[in-house]
């Protein structure tokens, strides 16, 4: 109930600008705070319990009246970072996801250098996520309590929040992108969107890129901004400058496919997101006849349907048969006779793979049109290649010659072979008789 109301709020507010479709001008954005309560049980281990709590984003000054009394209220307050601008074509209503959720500095004791910061901050992330996965884009947020208490920022010992509570808050960094995930074919150049913003100039920044593989983890790229170290490549010296840790990708293979991970760091601050990468090559569908085939009844013919340069594995092809003129309205039947060679694997990495059936030509099936139907998860929809077959009738002649022509020919055969060895030998002696 309370989750409606809030969609009612930012539904009346956005309404009061015409046009909007962003979060630019929307001063309130319905969120759930994830908070976490730890417990410690008789073995002295830790159990954390998630509570989903109704709360909000609030963007305006210090000192405003919450817009939604009912929830808990984090007032974004001025800052050089403002999460609103990062975010393009979506709608706010139904297309956005927030969440809030707690943020540990793991024990790391660094005053945050932005204005304003003070030693006892406390922090807190909010992950704004399109439905569509167009972005995904985090946030921190650092709140400063009105009273210090010990440890509060600890995540073993966090200061409670109250139902309708508002905390005025302030985002010292983001890290965004607009690729969480990719398909791409092979032998293809792809970039991995990364981008971070920074309240102030962050002269102890650290960017990495990591691939995530089968359970191993290999670094790909990495650059201090305050040593001036950096290994790998892929990414701009000069795109960091203006916030963009994009990394670009060689020509992509089989083993390119994996988990990336885009680290930006400023302590005590560590922003992270994993952009998933999957490849996907369609198949190459052809068959080994023509169009049309034209067969004598009783003729036999292997059709085979040939899958190729297809990746990854979940391939399916399937045979159907068509009734002449449609089969009134009925749906296509199924063969049964379909025959599978084993998947070919190739060099690059691709799969191949056949389907075929021996046809039996029959006066029945004439003018009939068989289908191979390929379907495969690059595939929007399912590739189909067809052919019509053609039954002509054995006639009379034809068929006096299968069974009466064949047996001449071999008769006349066997006698020639008697013969020409006799005429042979009568033709040699014939020239030794004396005239």
């Amino acid at each position: 109930m309370r989750l409606n109301v809030n969609i009612v709020i930012c539904l009346f507010l956005c309404a009061e600008v015409p046009g909007i479709q962003s979060l630019q001008q929307v001063p309130w954005l319905p969120c759930m705070l994830v908070d976490e309560i730890v417990k410690f049980n008789d073995e002295g281990h830790a159990e954390t319990q998630y509570q989903h709590r109704n709360a909000g984003l609030q963007f305006g000054h210090p000192g405003d009246s919450a817009l939604n009394p009912n929830a808990i209220t984090f007032l974004v307050t001025g800052s050089k970072v403002d999460m609103r601008k990062y975010i393009e074509g979506a709608v706010v209503e139904h297309q956005l996801q927030c969440e809030i959720r707690r943020y540990s500095t793991e024990g790391i004791q660094v005053r945050w250098p932005g204005l304003g910061a003070q030693d006892h901050d406390i922090w807190f992330t909010s992950t704004l996520r399109h439905t569509d996965g167009l972005f995904v884009i985090t946030s921190f947020l650092r709140h400063t309590p009105a009273t210090l208490t010990p440890g509060q920022a600890d995540y073993r010992n966090w200061a409670a929040i109250a139902d309708r509570e508002m905390l005025t808050i302030s985002t010292a960094m983001l890290v965004f992108t607009r690729t969480p995930s990719v398909w791409v074919g092979l032998m293809k150049q792809q970039s991995l969107h990364c981008q971070f913003d920074v309240d102030h100039k962050a002269v102890d920044l650290t960017v990495e890129w990591r691939l995530q593989r089968r359970g191993e983890r290999t670094r790909l790229f990495s650059h201090s901004r305050r040593s001036g170290q950096r290994e790998g490549g892929g990414v701009e010296l000069k795109g960091i400058g203006r916030g963009d840790a994009s990394l670009t990708l060689p020509l992509t293979k089989q083993s390119s496919e994996g988990t990336y991970v885009c680290l930006v760091s400023v302590p005590p601050l560590f922003g992270s997101h994993e952009i998933a990468l999957h490849i996907m090559e369609p198949p190459r569908v052809s068959l080994n006849v023509d169009s049309v085939i034209s067969l004598v009844e009783t003729e036999k013919q292997k059709v085979v349907c040939e899958a190729e340069g297809y990746y990854p594995l979940d391939v399916e092809m399937e045979w159907f048969r068509e009734p002449s003129g449609g089969g009134g309205g009925l749906l296509p039947e199924k063969l049964d006779t379909v025959l599978y060679s084993s998947h070919r694997h190739h060099q690059d990495g691709t799969y191949s793979l056949s389907a075929f059936f021996l046809l039996h030509a029959s006066l029945h099936d004439s003018s009939s049109k068989y289908f191979c139907r390929v379907s495969h998860s690059s595939l929007r929809m399912p590739i189909r290649k067809s052919f019509t077959l053609i039954v002509t009738e054995v006639d009379s002649w034809n068929l006096l010659w299968l069974f009466f022509g064949s047996g001449f020919l071999l008769v006349m055969v066997a006698t020639l072979c008697v013969m020409l060895p006799r005429l042979s030998s009568a033709r040699t002696a014939n020239k030794r008789k004396p005239y």
